[in-house]
Parts: structure tokens; sequence; C-alpha cells
């Protein structure tokens, strides 16, 4: 007689970060990379079967209402940019962030600017009282009647105040802090955070409130809890900043209503967060002389161009080992930009503790950068100050090449605007297309070009010598 066919199949071990399975137990999760979180979760029936009764049945796309879906702007300009115009009705965002960086001062900015507008508001803290939230709106002027506050850990609680407020707009500061009693585990374990998140996306969705959930950050910067939830959610924003520094950056590491490469810039103060359209001048630093060991250069933080300032200072040493500090640059890339200035321009930097840092806390991660820190550290050793209004731009090789980087008519038009005269690019940049006017442009094929390009052409530069390669055994100038 045939054995009936069983409807479970054999015990099987699921990844708590990202639900990835495998038939057997692994130490590694081969989907997310992490360590130790494959584990036994039983049986698992093979398949589901189908609904005898579909609440929502497909209709024609045509007949879809597309107006659901379109963007409502917030208020708040610099996070309409990251979200793609504005929050979409049902949508759920993920806000992540170190603590006090000012993901819950932007928060609540943005449910105040709702709120104003005529749209009802939910914010439910778990961290804080509704008296500290209050106090906290007050100082940054985000009281507003239609801006429903609570204090809540509690899932059922905080589904239930959804129900009574009926809001457009659901704020929940923070999810590791909300729990079920239904789940096992404390708030903020993994299957407490997944349980939260489904229930509060499938109450987002039904009732087609835009949601915004602030999430946590570890140690190395990811966002706590399970990988899952960055799936769960349509939006996932990443606040950056440095905790001493005024400047906030917010992008957008997933969206699916808009780019993600797209940045909002803010400034963070005493008195809340402010959107900064035009964030170029936090990052140049303000002089009355010219000064050595500096370089000017534009960035693109996703499509935006950000006008940058390199400050680099080498100071001799007698140090078998010279000293190699860096703030906001790439340690890496600056040290084999170093190096090349060692080997290809003849600079003796090896002799000398070299410090290299960026104006206004902005961090310089893309390879266009190289050709300014390039000249920030030819300018300090051969204590040549960089011409007013000189910008450069480039990435620079191991062969000493300066090569093409992406977007340059982007950052000459930004250089252009805000007044700068000179842009050193790489060669070939002509060729790119329409160049803006008002700007010279000097090409330059190599490193020894560039140092001699950009600190040979100062307004004295008749009564100063020329800039030429300094021989391993020479004295430099």
């Amino acid at each position: 007689m045939a054995r009936p066919a069983t409807k479970t199949s054999k015990a099987t071990f699921r990844c708590s970060e990202c639900g990835w399975t495998t038939p057997k137990w692994v130490g590694r999760c081969g989907e997310c990379q992490a360590w130790g979180s494959v584990s036994e979760v039983g049986a698992v029936p093979i398949r589901t079967q189908p609904a005898t009764y579909v609440d929502r049945p497909a209709v024609p796309i045509a007949e879809v209402d597309g107006r659901r879906a379109e963007a409502r702007s917030t208020g708040v300009g610099e996070f309409d940019r990251v979200l793609g115009g504005g929050l979409v009705a049902g949508a759920v965002v993920l806000v992540a962030g170190d603590p006090g960086i000012g993901k819950s001062t932007l928060l609540l900015d943005v449910a105040a600017q709702v709120a104003q507008a005529g749209g009802t508001v939910l914010y439910v803290s778990g961290e804080e009282s509704a008296a500290q939230v209050r106090v906290r709106a007050e100082r940054i002027g985000a009281v507003a009647d239609r801006l429903y506050l609570a204090s809540e850990t509690d899932l059922g609680t905080l589904l239930a105040q959804v129900e009574a407020v009926h809001p457009d707009l659901l704020i929940v500061d923070s999810v590791q802090t909300i729990s079920s009693a239904e789940v096992e585990g404390s708030a903020g374990n993994v299957s407490q955070v997944r349980e939260v998140a489904a229930s509060v996306i499938a109450a987002a969705k039904r009732r087609d409130m835009a949601t915004l959930l602030v999430g946590h950050v570890t140690k190395d910067g990811s966002i706590a809890g399970p990988r899952v939830l960055e799936h769960l959610v349509d939006v996932v924003v990443q606040f950056e900043g440095e905790r001493h520094s005024r400047l906030r950056l917010v992008r957008a590491v997933k969206n699916r209503y808009g780019p993600t490469d797209e940045v909002g810039c803010f400034d963070l103060s005493d008195v809340g967060i402010v959107g900064l359209a035009d964030p170029s001048g936090l990052f140049l630093s303000s002089r009355d002389t010219e000064v050595a060991g500096t370089c000017v250069t534009v960035t693109l933080e996703g499509r935006r161009p950000l006008v940058s300032e390199v400050q680099a200072l080498l100071d001799k040493t007698e140090a078998k080992n010279p000293r190699r500090t860096t703030s906001g640059v790439d340690y890496n890339r600056t040290a084999m930009t170093l190096a090349v200035l060692h080997k290809h321009n003849s600079l003796k930097v090896h002799e000398h503790d070299a410090y290299v840092s960026t104006v206004g806390g902005v961090r310089l991660t893309e390879p266009a950068a190289d050709l300014a820190v390039a000249i920030a550290i030819a300018s300090s050793i051969l204590d040549r100050p960089v011409p007013p209004g000189t910008v450069a731009f480039g990435e620079v090789g191991l062969a000493g090449e300066v090569r093409q980087c992406t977007g340059l008519q982007r950052r000459l038009v930004e250089a252009a605007r805000l007044g700068f005269r000179r842009a050193i690019v790489p060669s070939g940049t002509r060729s790119q297309g329409q160049l803006p006017e008002g700007i010279q442009i000097l090409e330059v094929p190599n490193t020894r070009r560039a140092v001699g390009v950009a600190l040979d052409a100062a307004p004295d530069t008749q009564h100063r010598p020329a800039i030429r390669a300094v021989p391993s055994g020479d004295a430099a100038p």
C-alpha cells in the first residue's frame, strides 16, 4: 500500500536577517553573508492552498487610478528632493541614522509642516514621553493643532491609536522600541522588529496612510534588526553627518518612487533643522589672505554638485615613518596620491608628515577629488598658494595621469555659478559638450602639468620663477 503524500518537508534552516533558507545548517548566510544568523525553523509546508475568497480581485491596469500614487510635498524641500517629490499615500519610509544625529527633529518638523497644511498626523514615540516631544516641538516651532502625540511601546495600542485618529501620516519613533505581546522576546529583537514592521506596513497599505519609521543603526552603520526590514519598506533613507558638525546629509538608499542618487542637505542647530538649498558655502573656508596647502574641488553627491575645499599640511620630520592623517578624505587614496607625487613629481613627501582634511565636515569619497588633494599637497610642500578662483577635479592614476571623471559639465556649471574663474580638469574635457562661459578651462594630462598650472599662475607670476620638477637629491624650492 502506498504511503500518503505528506504536506510538510524536512526541517529547514532560515536566516533571521534576510529570510534565506537552506536544507542544512551553515555558519554564514549565503544571501546576506551574516554570521551566526541561520537557525532551525522546523517543518515547512511545501505549498500554500489557494484562498476560497479574494477581497480585492485583480483589475485591468488601465482601470487602476494612478493618482493615488502621486507624491505630495511634506513642506520640507530638501526632504522632498530625497523622496522624489514628497510622500506617496500608503508608502512606508524607513529613516535610519546614528543616535543624536537629528532624525527625530527632522521628522517632527515634517509632521508639523504636514499638519499645518491640513493633514492629520499621528506621532508615536516609544523613546520619549508626550511632554518631552512637546518641549522639543516648541523649541523648533513645530506645534500644530492637527498633530497628535502618543507615547506607546505596545504594538496593539499603536494600531488602536491609528484606528482612533485616522491619520494621513504616521510617524513611529522608533521601530525597535515597539513590541507585540503575541511574539516572544523583548523589543528590538529580530522577531519583534519583523512583526512590528509587518503590522504597521499592512495598516499603511490598507488605509493609504504614509508612514515614517525611525530605525536604529549598529556600530558599523548598518540598520539594526533583520535585513528583511529593508526589503519590506518602500523607501530607505540614510541620515549622515559628523556629530561635531552642523551639516547633515540625507540620502535615499532605496526608493520605489524616485531616484536613489539625490541628496538633501540640512543645517542642524539649537533651534531645529533647516534645509540648505545651496550648501556650498559651508565647505569653503573664509580667509582674507592666500594660504598654501588648499585647493577647491567640486564633488557630486548623487546628482548634486557641491563645492568643497581640501586642506593639506606637510611638516618636515626626522622620523623614519612619517605620519599620515586624513579627515574627510579616503586614507588609502591619499596615500596613493602621496606616492604618485613622490614618484612622478619628484616631491620629497617621504620626509614630511602629511595631514589632509576637508572643510565643514564633508566627506569626499569619489576619485574625482584626487587632483585637488594632489594640488593641495604640492602647494603645502612647495609653500606656494593656489590662486583664488581656481577649482580642480579629476582622478589621479598610479602612472601620474589625470583621468576623466563623471559629471564634468555639472561640476563646471556649479563652479562658474559660484564665481570660479579657472578650472583645472583632465585632458579631453572640451570634447564632452557645451561648457559654461566665464570660466577658463585648463586641461592637464598628468600631475606634473597640473601642479605647474595650478601653482605657476598666481597674479604676480611675472615676478616669480616657474615651478620646476625637483630632483630627488636637491632641496625643494
